[in-house]
């Protein structure tokens, strides 16, 4: 419980990651409850679809701005003498882009060509890699308050979380590869070189073009041409965004559960961490049993001899259960690297559906050997 409290204590932003179904979503709020009962200054965001964490919290699906979340104050108190702020929300990656263009674009006018571009309309709700880049400009935001001292990063399951993390270097190849250096040159130049250069691609476009009437090219090219101004401020924020995950004062939590295909996936998920460069933090494994009592206490028990032997034979299977998660925890402390922790979440034995339930996980977090 002791390093519970020091890994939040000693990082500001919480970057947790998992598979789905493993209680990612739960351990992030519990997390969360867990720093403001601490009475840290909370943040916490969900990048996954789903509204989970928002109904956890107990607030509307629709909260794409930080709204309060009301704590329970005794608890706080308990924990650390004054309860702190919490606050939750939802990424909505169109509202996002279009508040970093209404803000970073050089003039009204620019402004509204953007807006009103067809190819930026579909780009800003439909295209998924345009989340990961609003996740981490709607992460640096919250970054930016200098009164937040813990953000709590809710990720997308899985393999998607790791494009999440990717997506600042990702956005770094894009604004420097030759096709934004093509798009962005005047209209004349532009279709010259693609005529030297880029016979087949013209190709399509234009039989495409052709055939549905929609004039892709020339939107395509008022699209790149109209963020003129602006590259260079996608780059230095993606480049501050790319930092920030590396921080030392942050943490990267992987959550998972005990069980043999959840173990697996988290071990390659470790393996995709290191390939990636990013270091792990701790792995808190989710929804771990209550230690078993021994053969002594059952003896000790005055029941009939025909109730005993039946909780002997329950006590018999609960411990193989035990035996496979120890083996799971075991499995995971070998993979993880040497400075990372293990962490687990007893499991409560119901489904956690209010803010005391989550306040009672983030107290109940134990440290592992």
């Amino acid at each position: 419980m002791k390093y519970a409290n020091e890994l939040i204590e000693s990082h500001r932003l919480l970057v947790c990651l998992g598979a789905g179904g493993v209680g990612k979503t739960t351990i992030s709020a519990s997390l969360a409850v867990k720093a403001a009962m601490l009475g840290r200054t909370t943040d916490v965001m969900t990048v996954d679809p789903a509204p989970r964490l928002l109904d956890a919290l107990g607030l509307d699906v629709d909260a794409h701005e930080p709204h309060r979340v009301h704590l329970p104050a005794g608890r706080a108190r308990k924990d650390h003498g004054r309860p702190g702020r919490l606050r939750a929300l939802k990424l909505d990656p169109k509202r996002t882009f279009d508040a970093i263009v209404a803000r970073h674009a050089p003039s009204e006018a620019a402004r509204d060509a953007i807006l009103r571009n067809s190819i930026y309309r579909n780009l800003s709700s439909a295209l998924a890699g345009v989340g990961d880049y609003m996740a981490m400009e709607r992460l640096l935001e919250l970054s930016a308050d200098s009164k937040t001292r813990t953000i709590v990063l809710d990720t997308p399951p899985a393999a998607e979380a790791l494009d999440f993390l990717d997506a600042p270097r990702r956005l770094l190849e894009l604004l420097n590869s030759r096709a934004i250096v093509l798009l962005s040159a005047p209209s004349g130049l532009f279709r010259s070189q693609l005529k030297l250069v880029d016979l087949a691609a013209r190709a399509v476009l234009a039989a495409f073009d052709r055939v549905t009437g929609l004039n892709l090219l020339g939107d395509v090219q008022q699209f790149v041409q109209s963020f003129e101004g602006m590259y260079s401020g996608f780059a230095e924020r993606a480049e501050r965004a790319r930092d920030l995950i590396r921080a030392t004062d942050t943490a990267v939590v992987l959550v998972t559960t005990a069980e043999a295909g959840p173990t697996a996936q988290a071990i390659e998920f470790v393996a995709a961490l290191k390939k990636a460069e990013l270091a792990l933090s701790a792995v808190i494994v989710n929804r771990v049993m209550a230690d078993l009592p021994d053969d002594a206490e059952l003896d000790a028990v005055k029941l009939p001899a025909g109730l005993k032997r039946k909780l002997r034979r329950n006590l018999a299977d609960y411990r193989a259960l035990k035996y496979r998660e120890q083996s799971s925890l075991a499995a995971l402390r070998d993979a993880i690297p040497e400075n990372a922790q293990i962490l687990v979440a007893p499991d409560l034995g119901r489904e956690p559906q209010t803010i005391a339930d989550l306040a009672e996980i983030g107290a109940s977090l134990i440290l592992v050997g």
